[in-house]
């Protein structure tokens, strides 16, 4: 490898030292709390985007009942918005 580059004999003395210095209990109890914390920040991250397209749907709904109440909506999209209103 070049300059810099790591080669796969180095990446193997390095596993072998960490295996060394933390045994493979240790190691594998790392790992395991390492994939239930990305586990644990994907799930967050999935119901946070769920939260903000609800809210999202909501403010749409509630300018679209504003304008009917107002009256700026045609006939046709007076149509739309109570059908859309009844299959939330």
């Amino acid at each position: 490898m070049g300059a810099g580059g790591i080669s796969i004999w180095q990446l193997l003395i390095i596993l072998v030292i960490v295996l060394l210095l933390f045994g493979t209990k240790r190691l594998k109890g790392i790992g395991s709390d390492l994939g239930n914390a990305i586990k644990g920040f994907r799930s967050a991250m999935s119901e946070g985007e769920k939260a903000e397209q609800e809210s999202e749907t909501k403010l749409v709904e509630q300018s679209a009942e504003k304008r009917v109440a107002e009256g700026d909506v045609g006939a046709g999209q007076r149509e739309q918005a109570k059908s859309s209103k009844k299959s939330s």
